[in-house]
């Protein structure tokens, strides 16, 4: 069976008999080798991955439109923060998913209850959309529209219908996301890990493919559901998608990877940093004595980790500090990677509530009612794009470059990626200023789920060129996060710096969310005009756009600085454990 001689190739060297063999192959047929034996396992996960993000992106792809409409009655910068805290939460349990897979579950346990606690979570969402279920959830509503509103008087802003609701239900899932999340990328690389980083490489390639390919499935057909026909119905097919998905793992089982769980690398982590931040009273000894430890050598801080190590009298062996060590490196470029992902997750948010006051045309309906373009559906610029220049990047331009000695490394591929994500953030604020001028002199009014907004004349196809630049930033900087994630990870700490990657995620939507709160303040008056359901013609969303495109343009600088000598460290430390990995 499949499963049975995988994991006999998972004690297997990374290159093995068959590894040499392959290196003797053609380039061709290394390819076509890179999965054999592992399609049907790669598959099972891929599917599984598909079959998740269909369901995320159901929940996430409308919200906005969900609260701020006339069922919760949110105003547009509450309904963002809340999206934008329950992505955050997403990110932010996946160390805690790493751990639990590590220390007590194994991966593939972790990901099937994981995928139980999602489900529970979504069965939320039909009773919410549903009136008579969400009367008896969250009681009447209390109307607070005001019209009108000056920001000297406005009030304060009205009180979230639902929100014990719904922000626990949005909690219950951003947990199984998150801990989904934090398993099944490193869990899918394990099928094919041993097929060296080609294999592996590839694999993210088309885990990102799948990806996008469940947010287009969603966006396009979900999202089409929500806006023109029903919530609840909406929301009911994603709840089947985390069904189907949970009973098709469930049934891989057989043909999987697997390995049992070998202790948690988040423990052995904390206490080697507790430890190495006690005081040393040998210290000068060691430092007088101690022998040359490369690259790490070069501060305090390095030459205290290296006191933890049994050979210098602490309690820990060579290989756990080593591989905290590698930890301590990778660190620095997550945090530079978190303005790019507080403009990232602007797309699902902030994005879609400037659509929302273009003008969105109507599409041809079979029904008396008609039916508008649904806003999350510029969102799939963002994924289609992914699905064409993913396959021509693994396929063509990824094996050129490699041939001429040309294909950048990860780091490198993140830069490019920061920068294409700053220029989205700036056209999205060209365009604000453009739609804030226009709709001084004229608005227009247009239904969209049952709320009216306020819009400009202007064709909402003016926000498809921040998708598509914030489409190819995906193509550099996350598949290359993913791939610097795992392939610069110890074997033994591949969960642990998983799980810190979306860690480090999530605090840049919460850092969003911070930046929208302390833009709707009223001493800075950005987003204080609280009027018709949270109408952003009298607030300035333009200036936050470019306050994220300076951000991110500033970490660039930083990133640069620091991707450089990251490479230099790796270059100068050939043995080090995040350096066996390529």
């Amino acid at each position: 069976m499949e499963g049975a001689g995988g994991r006999e190739d998972d004690r297997a060297p990374l290159l093995g008999a068959g590894g040499r063999a392959a290196e003797r192959a053609p380039l061709l047929g290394a390819r076509r080798a890179a999965f054999e034996g592992r399609r049907l396992a790669c598959a099972a996960v891929l599917l599984t991955e598909l079959l998740e993000r269909a369901a995320f992106y159901g929940v996430t792809g409308n919200l906005v439109l969900f609260l701020n409409g006339s069922r919760f009655g949110w105003e547009g910068a509450q309904a963002s923060q809340a999206l934008l805290l329950f992505m955050g939460l997403t990110y932010l349990v996946s160390p805690f998913g790493g751990w639990l897979a590590d220390a007590q579950l194994g991966r593939a346990r972790a990901i099937l209850l994981s995928l139980a606690l999602y489900l529970l979570g979504m069965l939320a969402f039909p009773l919410l959309a549903a009136p008579g279920t969400r009367a008896a959830l969250c009681g009447a509503p209390h109307p607070t529209r005001v019209r009108n509103c000056s920001a000297p008087s406005c009030p304060d802003a009205p009180t979230r219908y639902c929100q014990p609701a719904v922000l626990g239900a949005l909690a219950v899932v951003g947990l199984g996301v998150g801990a989904v999340k934090a398993n099944i990328t490193p869990f899918g690389a394990d099928q094919v890990k041993d097929r060296g980083p080609e294999a592996t490489r590839r694999f993210f390639n088309w885990f990102y493919w799948s990806i996008n390919l469940g947010a287009i499935v969603s966006l396009g057909g979900i999202g089409y559901i929500q806006q023109n026909l029903s919530f609840v119905t909406g929301y009911t097919i994603p709840a089947v998608c985390i069904g189907v998905s949970f009973l098709l793992f469930l049934c891989g089982q057989r043909v999987f990877i697997t390995k049992a769980p070998d202790g948690s690398a988040f423990t052995d982590m904390f206490r080697i940093l507790a430890y190495s931040c006690r005081p040393q009273k040998q210290s000068g000894e060691q430092d007088r004595s101690g022998e040359g430890s490369g690259v790490f050598q070069q501060s305090s801080k390095h030459s205290l980790f290296d006191s933890c190590k049994m050979s210098r009298g602490g309690p820990f062996t060579e290989d756990k500090v080593d591989d905290t060590k590698a930890l301590v490196k990778i660190i620095p470029v997550f945090l530079a990677l978190i303005p790019y992902w507080t403009v990232y997750f602007q797309m699902q948010t902030t994005y879609v509530l400037q659509s929302l006051h273009l003008r969105i045309p109507e599409i041809s309906s079979i029904s008396a009612k008609a039916h508008t373009f649904p806003a999350a559906w510029l969102t799939m610029f963002d994924a289609v794009l992914i699905l064409l220049l993913i396959p021509l990047k693994d396929r063509l331009v990824d094996p050129l470059l490699r041939r001429r000695g040309l294909l950048p490394s990860s780091l490198k591929r993140i830069a490019v990626g920061m920068f294409f994500v700053m220029c989205s953030a700036f056209a999205a604020g060209i365009l604000e200023s453009k739609r804030l001028d226009l709709v001084q002199h004229k608005t227009i009014n247009q239904t969209i789920g049952n709320a009216v907004y306020f819009a400009a004349d202007l064709p909402v196809w003016w926000q498809v060129p921040q998708y598509v630049l914030i489409g190819i930033s995906e193509v550099f900087a996350s598949i290359a996060g993913l791939e610097f994630a795992y392939s610069a990870a110890p074997k033994s700490m591949q969960s642990a710096i998983m799980g810190l990657f979306f860690f480090f995620s999530g605090v840049g939507s919460f850092v969003g969310s911070g930046l929208l709160a302390l833009v709707s303040l009223k001493a800075i008056g950005w987003m204080s005009n609280h009027t018709d359901f949270g109408n952003i013609n009298g607030c300035h969303l333009d200036y936050y756009f470019f306050l994220l495109a300076a951000i991110q343009g500033l970490t660039l600088l930083l990133f640069l600085v620091v991707s450089v000598r990251y490479d230099r460290q790796r270059a100068r430390a050939p043995g080090t454990p995040g350096s066996r990995r390529a």
